[in-house]
């Protein structure tokens, strides 16, 4: 089974949440027709959509042509909304959380779902998990990499993770805004061409040296966008651990031990990055992505493992078996 653990759908329509909860930065649905709209936060455009973001039809007209048999759904992160108040952003992660579990018992051999939840309060987050979890049988849930603006080495966020780990709740970090360089991205579509790689591999980085992983070494996480520029960074990561004190002073492992625990998807948009992740990291940790049905993502993920110079077995595995086991 070929399974795609990283597309992204919106509800066809919702309330304007600023007129109902406040703040100017909600995000918003105009439609343009039938198969157009424009996701707007406030009154800025954000991005132009089609009813590939919201239409389970035309989802699977697209799975078929491409020979993927089933997408896990996610919101984008836009959606996350972290800069919220906790409950105005807890009715809304609701909302959508609601939303793809509806289309994934519509067709639940072919759609899997994520909840989103509200992290900028750590405890709504859970209570939103759990009701994610045990009332709509969501199997994992998609997070940002830096949630109401705390690293993944803050004290704050372990009990999420550790009620991921209870709940037997898979993980999906995606950046979210990026704050890395975020004063030079300005420019050129930068900030995801560019922020949402360096966002990620410090998300990984802190998730690794804040011993998260030590503490929770079965913990099911993956990183989107084949871990940003964390792959290329883990040699210096693990040199820096064996030359400076700071490194064993906060994990006792090197930090591939760890990077070793983690999962990757395969969107890379390089052949050669791809073979790079499987020989560093193992051909058991990634999992086959496209971003559907975005424009920086693949638009035939299937297509793309065929062409990447895999042996048959790693092809297969990152193809669906890989995420059989990730998302249990």
């Amino acid at each position: 089974m070929r399974i795609d653990v990283h597309t992204h759908v919106v509800p066809p329509a919702w309330e304007d949440w600023a007129a109902k909860y406040g703040g100017g930065r909600w995000p918003r649905l105009v439609q343009r027709d039938a198969c157009r709209a424009t996701i707007m936060t406030g009154d800025q455009f954000f991005r132009d959509i089609d009813d590939r973001s919201w239409s389970p039809a035309r989802r699977l007209e697209d799975m078929d042509r491409l020979g993927v048999d089933r997408q896990v759904l996610s919101p984008p992160p836009v959606m996350f909304c972290y800069w919220a108040e906790p409950k105005a952003c807890r009715a809304f992660c609701r909302l959508q959380n609601e939303h793809v579990a509806s289309i994934a018992a519509g067709a639940p051999a072919r759609f899997a779902g994520m909840a989103t939840v509200p992290l900028q309060d750590p405890t709504l987050a859970i209570d939103e998990l759990r009701h994610a979890r045990e009332r709509l049988g969501l199997s994992a849930v998609e997070i940002g990499t830096c949630p109401g603006g705390r690293d993944f080495d803050d004290p704050a966020l372990f009990a999420f993770f550790e009620a991921c780990r209870d709940l037997d709740l898979a993980v999906l970090v995606h950046p979210a805004t990026p704050l890395v360089g975020q004063e030079r991205l300005t420019k050129y579509y930068f900030p995801l061409i560019v922020g949402n790689p360096l966002e990620t591999a410090l998300a990984v980085s802190k998730l690794i040296f804040g011993g998260v992983l030590e503490r929770l070494p079965d913990l099911r996480i993956c990183f989107a966008h084949g871990g940003g520029a964390f792959p290329f960074t883990l040699p210096r990561l693990d040199y820096g651990w064996s030359v400076r004190p700071e490194g064993p002073a906060a994990i006792p492992k090197p930090p591939r031990e760890y990077a070793r625990r983690i999962w990757f998807d395969s969107l890379t948009h390089s052949s050669a990055s791809l073979r790079f992740i499987v020989e560093e990291l193992g051909a058991a940790r990634v999992l086959m992505g496209s971003d559907y049905p975005f424009d920086l993502g693949v638009a035939d993920p299937v297509g793309f493992l065929a062409g990447a110079g895999l042996d048959d077995a790693t092809r297969l595995a990152i193809e669906g078996g890989n995420a059989s086991g990730f998302l249990r």
